[in-house]
């Protein structure tokens, strides 16, 4: 592939780019979906091309084709050069990079068992097991179970002198049932819901969650779920397990630090950020003093875990919150310079050949603390356990939220008494993350996958991983009051 990009950089430079990069990606996928015993969709797909991105006259111009040969190559050049000089005569001040090396490496992520090796027979046979676990139970109404791959080969190389080559898998699994009764309809989920659990890694994904292990209790809890009391209103404290904590650092510490979102770049979807920098000259309390929320890329497992960005950046780890103190947004080689940072800290990733790369949320995760789960239950008087996501609301400056949970598990003088449906919660923001009093130790601890995260006008969707086990945060407003 190098001779390709090497086209496409001679004839950006060649056409008066001052910097040009190139991506050449090829793609795979496949997923499996089995609903009510019957397969649903199986798809199977594979792409490639390459998208070439250029600066002229201090302004971006960006051009894609799906035809990866010289011709198509310098012909997106072309275009991108010309769209650039279009931009620069509209810019309101000139795109400067912040520095890097030039490198020459390959990257690849780690796995035992390579899922598109393994037949589509055992694939299929595992889905129908589960299936039939299941829906075991009359109650049951619809079963959903699925797995999911995805390899992305990339080629990258910029007028810098960096040439990148990166082969990237991810594999996830997961499933779900729906119980219908009681003039009422609940869902349970596992590992997590949205499509279950995805990680870098190889079909070993599957034997890490003992899939069909918990394929009865899962059914049987989405049942219970139908007479359950509703999740009581007033002030609670709150434990979240590992998933509905994923949600919360997404969203809540996620998107808030992005840069281009917090310095009115980009406002899609979910809106712009309170993490403005006037606002924080000093030190901002983000949360309580045992709170370290860490980004990290390099973090074996993660989705967000790559060798380089797609500036041609090395990922790295850094603080976002380091014992409650607001430390970094997520930036670029374009907006680093603009917060004072020598370097970006590799966060700007593409969707695909076709998609301009935009700041995305890394790996980002809470610290594990020292609490065993017995024990911060023991230690909880009165308060709800709320398992797994089930739907999630936040404002356009992602400041006040509400969420809600599958399950919840009520905790009345250091145990659990029962459990209650529709359980959901409301905060702010760092209110709601300066109440964090206590958080479970490694053994506890997890990564849990986003493959859906949207943002940009035309839409991109990216993944990442958000890592954390059951914390504690004390007097929460739960439930709806009446």
């Amino acid at each position: 592939m190098k001779p390709y990009c090497l086209e496409a950089i001679d004839a950006a430079k060649s056409m008066g780019a001052s910097y040009a990069d190139v991506r050449v990606i090829q793609y795979r996928r496949e997923g499996l979906y089995l609903r009510n015993g019957t397969p649903g969709n199986l798809n199977f797909s594979e792409s490639q091309g390459a998208g070439v991105r250029v600066l002229v006259g201090g302004a971006w111009g960006f051009a894609s084709t799906n035809q990866v040969s010289k011709p198509a190559l310098k012909e997106a050049a072309a275009r991108a050069v010309a769209i650039a000089k279009a931009s620069a005569q509209v810019k309101k001040q000139d795109v400067r990079l912040s520095p890097k090396p030039a490198v020459e490496d390959f990257w690849g992520t780690p796995f035992t068992i390579d899922p598109f090796k393994v037949s589509l027979e055992e694939k299929l046979g595992l889905l129908s097991r589960i299936d039939a676990l299941l829906r075991k139970r009359p109650e049951i109404k619809v079963a959903s179970s699925s797995l999911q791959f995805a390899r992305e080969k990339q080629w990258y190389m910029d007028t810098d002198g960096s040439f990148l080559v990166q082969d990237l898998l991810r594999s996830g699994a997961g499933y779900s049932a729906t119980a219908v009764g009681n003039g009422d309809c609940q869902i349970r989920s596992y590992p997590q819901s949205w499509g279950g659990n995805h990680k870098s890694m190889g079909y070993e994904i599957v034997a890490a969650y003992d899939l069909v292990g918990n394929a009865e209790r899962i059914a049987d809890e989405a049942i219970a779920l139908l007479t359950a009391p509703e999740c009581p209103s007033g002030k609670r404290d709150l434990i979240l397990d590992g998933p509905q904590l994923a949600l919360q650092i997404h969203e809540s510490v996620g998107h808030p630090n992005e840069l281009d979102r917090v310095l009115g770049f980009e406002a899609n979807y979910a809106g712009r950020s309170f993490m403005l920098p006037e606002l924080h000259k000093g030190p901002f309390k983000y949360g309580s003093e045992i709170v370290n929320l860490v980004a990290d890329c390099t973090v074996p497992g993660g989705l967000a875990t790559i060798g380089y960005d797609d500036d041609g950046v090395r990922a790295e780890r850094f603080h976002v919150v380091q014992n409650g103190i607001h430390k970094n947004w997520f930036t670029t080689r374009e907006t680093a310079p603009l917060v004072g940072q020598q370097a970006s800290n590799a966060c700007n990733r593409a969707d695909g050949f076709n998609n301009i790369p935009i700041t995305r949320i890394p790996n980002l995760s809470l610290m594990p603390g020292t609490w065993t789960y017995e024990d911060l239950v023991a230690d909880t008087k009165d308060g709800i356990i709320m398992e797994v996501n089930k739907s999630w609301s936040i404002d356009q400056m992602r400041r006040n939220f509400q969420f809600g949970a599958e399950i919840g598990r009520v905790v009345k003088n250091g145990k659990i008494t029962g459990i209650v449906k529709n359980p959901n919660y409301q905060g702010d923001t760092p209110v709601f993350w300066g109440n964090c009093d206590a958080i479970c130790n490694q053994d506890h601890w997890d990564l849990w996958g986003v493959i859906n995260c949207g943002k940009g006008q035309p839409g991109q969707t990216a993944e990442m991983s958000h890592g954390g086990a059951p914390t504690r945060f004390r007097n929460v407003e739960v439930g709806i009051r009446g």
